[in-house]
Formats: C-alpha cells, structure tokens, sequence
C-alpha cells in the first residue's frame, strides 16, 4: 500500500465513525404513544425536527456522500494500482 491509500483509509474510517455518532445522535422517526394522546402536536414538537434534527440529517447525508466519494477513490487506487 501506498502512502496516499493509508491516508486515504484512515479518512474513510474517522468519516465511518462520523456517520455511526450522527445517526446515532438522531431521534427515532416513530411517534411512539405520545401521538396516541396528542402530545406530540404541541408547537415544541413541530418545530423541533426544524433544529437539531434536520441539521443532524443533513450532516449524515453530506457525510455519507463523502464516504461514497472515497471508497471509490480509494478503489480506483487499488484498481489502477497508485
């Protein structure tokens, strides 16, 4: 392995590490029983999917092209031998 490609797979395991915390920082999609009782339906409860959560979406889709991005870039490496 070159140089290039032990950097390359040191970055796409901190990327890796960065999209397992985001996901797990996520909240769960499901409303659970709180929507039963309606108490998901207070103005706390729609607009917080407007803050953290859409930011930590976003995050976790920008992160995940990037690691698209360089798993084939590390592959093209070992493909065309650099």
């Amino acid at each position: 392995m070159t140089a290039l490609q032990y950097v390359l797979a040191i970055v796409i395991i901190l990327v890796s590490i960065g999209i397992i915390a985001l996901v797990m920082l996520q909240e769960g999609k499901q409303q659970g029983l709180g929507a039963i009782a309606g108490a998901a339906d207070n103005f706390f409860g729609k607009n917080k999917g407007k803050t953290m959560d859409a930011q930590l979406a976003k995050f976790t889709k920008i992160l995940g092209v990037v690691f698209f991005i360089l798993a084939l870039a590390a592959s093209l490496l070992v493909l065309f031998g650099v």
